[in-house]
């Protein structure tokens, strides 16, 4: 049975609010990865660059990992909903 896709075709739906994040607090991949790999989760810079290019799923706990990381809701991740990121940031 074939994996599902967001309708675009794509494999996951983080890759261009990931990009944005990363940009915005001006992360390379690498020091993304360094960072994740400080709060326990061994993601490095190849998984960053697959997820970001669309040749990657993404697992529940790399939604979180991601999420603790840059201080953003889930939904910020996923649909880029901008309420969602300010209402987590605001706690």
């Amino acid at each position: 049975m074939p994996k599902p896709r967001a309708q675009t075709g794509e494999k996951n739906l983080i890759s261009r609010q990931l990009i944005e994040l990363r940009r915005k607090n001006d992360y390379s991949q690498r020091d993304l990865a360094y960072r994740l790999q400080l709060a326990g989760y061994d993601m490095d810079k190849n998984v960053i660059t697959r997820i970001e290019t669309n040749k990657r799923y993404v697992t529940d706990l790399e939604l979180k990992a991601l999420s603790e990381i840059f201080h953003v809701s889930y939904d910020y991740l996923i649909n880029g909903d901008v309420e969602a990121e300010d209402k987590n940031t605001a706690t």
